[in-house]
């Protein structure tokens, strides 16, 4: 049966970087690549990820067997965002994420540079220079004023974003950020979620509420859309994430 998920090969970490990662270290290069992935396209099945990978599933199934076992990735019996993929004749087919743990691998320096960065305007200048610097870096996200644009402009910064459809909701649709790049300064310094957030009510001209947040601790950063910021597209498919081509760092 044909995978209705169309992955790709991802670009976020640099092959061998993470094994060589000093704080934390994969099990082996094949369950490195795995993890590469899941960091990219967010939850997906053993199925999907051997087609994206040009493996066996049974290889793929041995690399996430030991990426669950130093705790870099967890199961799921269903999604966490979206509809539950199906496998044969109905029968659910279980879904793999990274955990803190294993996101920690890739962007560790990054999210550093941006803790710091954030210390020092509060040190110096004080919470509402904090405020406004997130208000400013999260308008220039949102600059497109659309959807497409939005989810384009996250991907080129590493969030690993898509647009699903809402779980028992016809009349929403959610923005899903499989990833964060800056997830410990965003637990620290709340104004990034929200201002970002606010940036995407101005930009789409209708209220969003953000659901969930890797930085509160959650497995995915979820915000909920009223299907009238898509104007006629109020069915939106899923977005095809595009690669990232540079891994400028930029706060």
């Amino acid at each position: 049966m044909q995978s209705r998920v169309q992955l790709r090969t991802p670009t976020g970490c640099i092959v061998g970087e993470l094994g060589n990662n000093s704080v934390v270290k994969f099990p082996g290069g094949a369950a490195e690549r795995v993890a590469r992935v899941l960091l990219e396209v967010g939850a997906a099945t053993a199925v999907d990820l051997s087609h994206t990978l040009g493996t066996s599933v049974q290889a793929t199934r041995r690399s996430l067997s030991a990426l669950l076992e130093v705790g870099f990735v967890e199961s799921h019996e269903r999604t966490p965002f979206g509809p539950t993929p199906t496998r044969g004749r109905g029968r659910p087919s279980g879904t793999y994420s990274l955990t803190p743990l294993g996101r920690s691998a890739c962007d560790q320096s990054y999210d550093d540079l941006a803790l710091e960065s954030l210390r020092f305007i509060d040190r110096s200048f004080g919470r509402d220079a904090v405020r406004a610097f997130a208000a400013d870096r999260a308008a220039r996200i949102t600059a497109g004023g659309d959807i497409e644009s939005i989810v384009e402009v996250l991907n080129s910064k590493g969030y690993a974003a898509t647009v699903e459809p809402a779980s028992g909701n016809t009349h929403s649709t959610q923005l899903c950020q499989h990833h964060c790049p800056v997830v410990a300064a965003a637990s620290e310094f709340p104004e990034l979620c929200e201002e970002e957030t606010n940036a995407f009510s101005a930009a789409l001209g209708q209220h969003v509420t953000r659901l969930a947040t890797l930085a509160q601790g959650d497995r995915i950063c979820t915000t909920l859309i009223p299907n009238q910021a898509f104007g006629h597209v109020a069915q939106i498919k899923q977005q095809t994430r595009k690669p990232r081509e540079n891994r400028e760092v930029s706060l």
